[in-house]
């Protein structure tokens, strides 16, 4: 154990060093520090608060998410200006099939109407639309536009808008431990190669970066079981906009609090490899 003289050595030597970041009218600075800005490679969104904004204008639920469907488009434009290469939109939790069937089956048809008016653009700004959940349990009609949509934007090299529909974290999990383990009795892979790389291949996002950032609208703090393996390391955004009134300043703005963050970490980070 060292002697007080070592102790008091050791504090006066940190704080010359945190000292340094200060100036003399108080100020921070940091000296000899320059920041790239890097924009978020994959931003995932919870788009929460249609039935909310319905209710509040006087509207039927329903109303609230053909509402929120025009938000979708609004995003597109800004995905292009920070070089966002994936989009990741919970548009149908698993959960979602517990409300009224009148409901369930307007969100059906929404979905429909969603990629009969915007396939034509999402083609056009070369963007590929891919979906993430559990497909085979979804009506016919729409299995089949989606495949159709899926299939016509196949070989487009732009951004990645992909669809979280019929989605569930846990089932995503619970279906990648699933199929391991089959091909773990087939003999197609061994035990001993069961890792966290091995189960993140074995996820519906298997073919894509994890989300750097995630945004939740309509002010809940819950992830409400979406993408809970791939978020473990997201920076987390939440407003209490509603979704139908997130628009692109407000995006915009939500980028940029996600820069200050990572500005922020680093000077945390410099801090640290300053003070010994």
């Amino acid at each position: 154990m060292g002697s007080f003289a070592d102790f008091y050595e050791i504090f006066f030597e940190r704080l010359a060093v945190c000292r340094s970041f200060f100036l003399e009218n108080g100020s921070f600075f940091v000296p000899e520090m320059s920041f790239e800005e890097k924009y978020p490679e994959h931003v995932a969104i919870i788009m929460d608060g249609n039935r909310r904004w319905a209710r509040k204008h006087g509207l039927r639920p329903v109303e609230g998410h053909r509402a929120g469907m025009k938000s979708i488009r609004l995003l597109f434009p800004i995905c292009e200006e920070f070089g966002i290469k994936v989009l990741t939109l919970y548009a149908f939790s698993q959960e979602n099939w517990m409300r009224p069937k009148v409901e369930t089956t307007f969100l059906m048809t929404l979905l429909i109407e969603f990629l009969d008016q915007q396939i034509a653009h999402i083609f056009e700004k070369n963007i590929r639309l891919l979906m993430i959940g559990n497909m085979e349990d979804l009506p016919f009609l729409v299995r089949q536009k989606l495949k159709k949509a899926i299939q016509r934007t196949s070989s487009n090299a732009g951004m990645k808008v992909v669809l979280a529909i019929n989605y569930g974290g846990r089932q995503d999990i619970l279906q990648a431990v699933n199929r391991i383990y089959k091909n773990i009795e087939k003999g197609l892979i061994p035990k001993s190669s069961i890792n966290n790389e091995l189960i993140s291949r074995y996820l519906y996002t298997r073919d894509m970066p994890n989300p750097d950032f995630l945004i939740r609208t309509s002010g809940e703090k819950r992830l409400s079981n979406f993408l809970l393996w791939q978020s473990i390391e997201s920076e987390i955004y939440l407003t209490k906009t509603l979704w139908p009134d997130f628009g692109q300043d407000d995006f915009r703005e939500a980028i940029n609090k996600y820069l200050d963050r990572k500005k922020q970490g680093k000077i945390y980070a410099c801090i640290e490899k300053k003070i010994p």
